[in-house]
């Protein structure tokens, strides 16, 4: 008597190719030499000493964190949504949503929950039909790139001001920052509408009048119930969507986060000792390899001014570490905070949350696209900075 073995189809979006192939032999070299590296550098127990260590801190100190945010920017989002609030935000702000980032009014209620807290805040957004039911299809795969712009930035502005002095006045820089970081963020959130138009189009809504059976412009869905349970309903809902969406950054944010810090940094006060993020200072050394180039491009003086923006792709309250130091010895300038402020903003550590965020709104297949259109705003971001600053610092 034989066993059978059941066939079973592949996975839905996957395809069925030989065990062993060329590409096989690739992967095994590039990762092989990439723990190689980290392990020559760091020592083999270091290395996973401190990404296990950073991985720990991660989950505990920021996916925690976020998850918070993420559970309360849901509760308020359903809150407003229950009550017609958005219908209101939708009509006043319309006039200058659609001509910066072509969006609906509605979605600045995301950037204003962004603003307050942190980029995946805008993440009930892909959830609550209150909100939907205003977009385009089109239109939700911009909404990653949107929060980013405006994530951590009542946080970095306010860090950025304390730093002002009377020998070093900061706040026209600041402002000139912040503008900058808009004017980037509306090169991200256009190039990737750009995208996301080559996929669904210009017409298809996100949520269809045939799916609800309404005028969904017209009339809004609420609970049953009186005022007040209303709003616990809504709330609670909100914070259900928020953990749902807390859980699918989750393995964004620690992988992809642990890897750009080990990259971002190098050992401790006390070399390789296995602690939380520590690295191989592989992004500073690109940095200054190519300062011929970012220096003109951003104004920087120094090419250890480099640290901030390349930090600040993973995680821009670590960039924002190193703002005092720099400061007090001289290697950045008013300049440099008009740059760091329009860039922190703008990049708000996006390479940690972005891909986790990508997968949570149902657009995994645009994930890379959306991190290469955010770099590049960062970038534009930076320039504008700089350029402002010629202007009118």
């Amino acid at each position: 008597m034989g066993f059978g073995v059941d066939k079973q189809a592949p996975v839905e979006g996957r395809k069925v190719v030989p065990a062993i192939t060329v590409e096989t032999i690739v992967a095994l070299v590039v990762i092989g030499a990439i723990f190689g590296i980290f392990a020559w550098r760091m020592g083999l127990a270091n290395m996973f000493g401190t990404m296990m260590a950073t991985a720990h801190d991660l989950m505990l100190n920021t996916v925690f964190f976020l998850m918070g945010v993420i559970i309360l920017a849901g509760a308020f989002s359903s809150l407003i949504a229950e009550f017609g609030i958005v219908s209101v935000a939708n009509r006043i702000l319309s006039p200058f949503m659609r001509p910066l980032f072509g969006l609906p009014g509605a979605a600045s209620i995301g950037v204003v929950a962004t603003y307050l807290s942190d980029n995946p805040a805008i993440m009930p957004l892909s959830a609550e039909n209150g909100f939907l039911k205003y977009f385009k299809k089109w239109q939700v795969t911009t909404l990653v790139n949107l929060g980013t712009v405006f994530g951590m930035g009542l946080i970095v502005i306010t860090f950025m001001l304390s730093q002002s002095s009377a020998t070093v006045p900061l706040g026209n820089a600041v402002l000139l920052g912040f503008i900058a970081a808009i004017l980037g963020g509306i090169v991200s959130v256009r190039l990737m509408g750009y995208f996301g138009r080559k996929k669904y189009g210009i017409d298809e809504d996100a949520i269809g009048e045939i799916d609800m059976g309404y005028d969904l412009l017209r009339y809004r869905e609420i609970r049953q119930g009186n005022f007040a349970q209303r709003s616990l309903q809504a709330l609670l809902d909100g914070g259900v969507h928020g953990v749902k969406a807390g859980l699918a950054i989750m393995p964004g944010v620690i992988i992809i986060t642990t890897a750009v810090m080990m990259l971002a940094f190098g050992p401790g006060a006390d070399g390789y000792t296995g602690a939380a993020f520590e690295g191989v200072g592989f992004f500073p050394w690109v940095g200054a390899y190519f300062s011929f180039i970012i220096e003109p491009m951003f104004g920087f003086t120094s090419p250890q001014a480099i640290a901030f923006p390349v930090t600040s792709l993973g995680s821009v309250g670590a960039s924002l570490a190193i703002v005092p130091q720099f400061l007090e010895s001289g290697i950045i300038d008013a300049n440099d905070i008009c740059v760091y402020t329009a860039i922190g903003i703008c990049n708000a550590g996006f390479l940690s949350t972005h891909v986790g965020m990508m997968y949570g709104i149902g657009e995994r297949s645009l994930a890379s696209v959306a991190i290469g259109c955010h770099f590049t705003g960062g970038l534009c971001a930076g320039i504008f900075g700089h350029l402002l600053f010629l202007m009118f610092g």
